[in-house]
């Protein structure tokens, strides 16, 4: 039975409904600082800790439930005569609920331009402590975390006059949860101070539980990364359409990231986490429509990603198209209502206005993880080389460096065409360079592109000249490359030989 609870709170969402809750069913109520004083203006019965303890709070409030008549009346396990007697010896009365959530330390540390003294006053000490205590003896306490826990608590009191040891043992378990999540942020914002710490614990937070994973016999959910200022679905509303998809978030990760490389009117079509189809226009609408001529088959139950908001004419071409996710800054109300009919399409509305890299970049492998800098730079123009005695046209730039935007996002090896600011072809994912130059070429030429006139982009270097031979058999007129093979020198000299154009630009962007 539920006889003293003690409360200590920094969200006070929900507290007040909770606290009357466990009043109207005879359970005392033991609150400290802010949140007594919070309990008392909602006209509720509560004492105070210092009146327990019968110490001040100390410190300006930093010490208050660092006090072993807290401790004692939260460990004290009912079971055991030793424990209950010293209870007795001491007058110090059992607490059965520790309601407790912490200060907001990832809000405030991982804040941009926090001062130090800042985030560190925003590490808690005190609830931590009473919270691994609950947990600790759940057996004989119920250790309340989150808000979200508040009505499942009340709810098993009403019914049961307690709450069962089941419930118990997954409060514990998430009670557990929540302060290691909390130290983890806490020890990885003092080891941010260091590129790859010796030790590297990460904080996710589940955003959302998903239908299944990658295949439908696999499990899955989406979590957060706790200590980043933004994440894939950060200020995103979802207007219409089915649940997110396992897919669906994998995809949309890859659209956005090629995305937010691009400033003009730009569409970016992403399938199994490659674009298909990538275009820069005057317009949002044009940019979706070259994007979609790109590859229209690739394109079918794709991952549309634009960068300006959607009108009603656009909302009328994307209505005829299988869409699997639209996203966009905007919609017109017609556009809504048009793409609202289509209730497969799933409708994100981004209103996500900060930028940065979101973390380090993971993989997981057999035992470990692989930890690195994520791949977030945009090369520009001017740390670029001619190495060919034709340079580029600004026509011809502006295509290979789009084109160089795209590779980046495509998986290696990974070879681009682009032509009149639209991609014509992409060859993605091959063990050979040359066989995705011969996959993007062809792709081209399937759907009707010329290639003539057209520039290639590749992720790394050519190892041989054979690849860029068989893109200037095609017409292709302009190359962008990393460079740095022991063969550049032929590989430029094919180049020069055919009076294209190439760049190199000193950094390789492998993706697997």
């Amino acid at each position: 039975m539920i006889g003293c609870a003690l409360v200590s709170v920094y969200d006070k969402r929900g507290i007040a409904e909770f606290a009357r809750g466990l009043s109207k069913l005879g359970v005392g109520l033991l609150a400290s600082g802010g949140t007594a004083t919070r309990l008392e203006e909602e006209g509720l019965p509560v004492r105070r800790v210092d009146e327990l303890t019968e110490s001040p709070e100390l410190l300006g409030g930093r010490v208050k439930t660092l006090h072993p008549r807290v401790h004692a009346g939260i460990l004290a396990r009912r079971d055991q005569e030793d424990d209950m007697e010293a209870l007795a010896e001491h007058g110090i009365e059992p607490i059965d609920l520790v309601c407790v959530n912490l200060y907001p330390f990832d809000e405030v540390a991982w804040r941009k331009d926090t001062r130090e003294e800042d985030a560190v006053e925003m590490i808690d000490v005190g609830g931590p402590a009473m919270l691994r205590a609950a947990a600790k003896n759940f057996m004989h306490v119920v250790p309340v975390s989150s808000p979200v826990q508040y009505d499942i608590v009340l709810e098993e009191l009403a019914e049961r006059g307690e709450v069962s040891l089941a419930t118990r043992r997954i409060l514990a378990a998430e009670a557990f949860a929540a302060t290691a999540v909390y130290e983890a942020s806490i020890a990885s914002w003092f080891a941010d101070r260091e590129t790859f710490p010796e030790r590297l614990l990460l904080s996710l937070v589940k955003e959302r539980e998903l239908a299944y994973g990658e295949n439908p016999h696999q499990r899955a959910a989406y979590y957060s990364e706790a200590v980043v200022r933004r994440h894939l679905l950060s200020r995103i509303r979802q207007l219409g359409g089915r649940d997110l998809s396992y897919n669906n978030l994998n995809d949309l990760g890859a659209a956005r990231s090629l995305l937010e490389e691009l400033t003009v009117p730009a569409c970016v079509i992403v399938k199994h986490a490659n674009p298909c189809g990538c275009a820069l226009a005057g317009t949002i609408g044009e940019a979706f429509e070259k994007a979609l001529a790109s590859d229209p088959v690739s394109a079918y139950g794709g991952i549309v990603a634009l960068n300006r908001p959607v009108d009603e004419a656009l909302a009328e071409r994307l209505a005829g198209h299988f869409v699997e996710v639209l996203f966009a800054p905007g919609y017109s109300e017609e556009a809504l209502a048009m793409l609202a009919e289509k209730g497969s399409t799933r409708i994100l509305l981004n209103e996500e206005r900060r930028g940065g890299a979101g973390g380090r970049d993971y993989r997981r492998v057999l035992g470990g993880m692989l930890v690195q800098d994520p791949d977030g730079d945009v090369d520009e123009r001017d740390g670029m080389e001619v190495v060919t005695t034709s340079s580029p046209d600004e026509r011809t730039w502006g295509d290979l460096l789009l084109a160089w935007r795209v590779v980046k996002h495509v998986a290696s090896n990974g070879i681009v065409l682009v032509r009149d600011l639209a991609t014509i072809g992409v060859g993605a994912g091959q063990m050979s360079r040359v066989d995705a130059v011969r996959i993007a070429i062809e792709k081209a030429h399937e759907l009707g592109h010329e290639t003539a006139g057209a520039a290639l982009a590749s992720d790394a270097f050519f190892p041989f000249a054979d690849g860029p031979q068989l893109a200037l058999d095609a017409g292709v007129a302009a190359f962008i490359q990393p460079g740095g093979s022991k063969r550049d020198a032929d590989v430029v000299a094919a180049a020069e030989a055919a009076g294209a154009a190439m760049v190199l630009t000193h950094r390789r962007h492998f993706r697997h």
